[in-house]
């Protein structure tokens, strides 16, 4: 197992688990907002992975991405892997509505982050493993 990046884990709660990569939930309310980290070892760049690996990732992402927008009925679905902060090669999948506190501008800094309570959590995980039954292990 790779260790994932120390703010990664303070910033995230570990979901799951799909072939490749690590699931994890931002913990921030005003979004549904996901990151696949791959379980490889020193990457920081999709490029660095296998060409196998980078087929997975693309399934991953893209299985990640569709369930996401089908079970929070987004507007818009933005993907990101920036690494500026975290070097960590790790995919952001945030589910955006109009009525979002940063449409339409990045989520960054926009708004400060909301925590999750225990109700909430419940049901962003429930509508989760509703939409997303395949190719994962949940951990939570």
């Amino acid at each position: 197992m790779t260790d994932i990046d120390p703010k990664l884990a303070d910033d995230c709660l570990l979901l799951g688990k799909f072939p490749l990569s690590y699931l994890l939930l931002m913990q921030d309310a005003n979004y549904p907002w996901f990151i696949l980290v791959p379980d490889r070892v020193n990457i920081q760049e999709i490029y660095q992975l296998s060409s196998e690996d980078q087929q997975q990732l693309l399934h991953e992402s893209s299985l990640l991405g569709e369930s996401l927008m089908t079970g929070f009925m987004g507007d818009k679905l933005n993907i990101a892997a920036l690494g500026n902060v975290v070097p960590q090669l790790h995919l952001h999948h945030i589910v955006r509505h109009r009525s979002d506190p940063a449409w339409p501008a990045p989520v960054w800094g926009k708004v400060p982050a909301r925590p999750y309570d225990a109700d909430l959590l419940e049901q962003v995980i429930g509508v989760l493993k509703q939409v997303l039954r395949e190719d994962i292990e949940y951990r939570v």
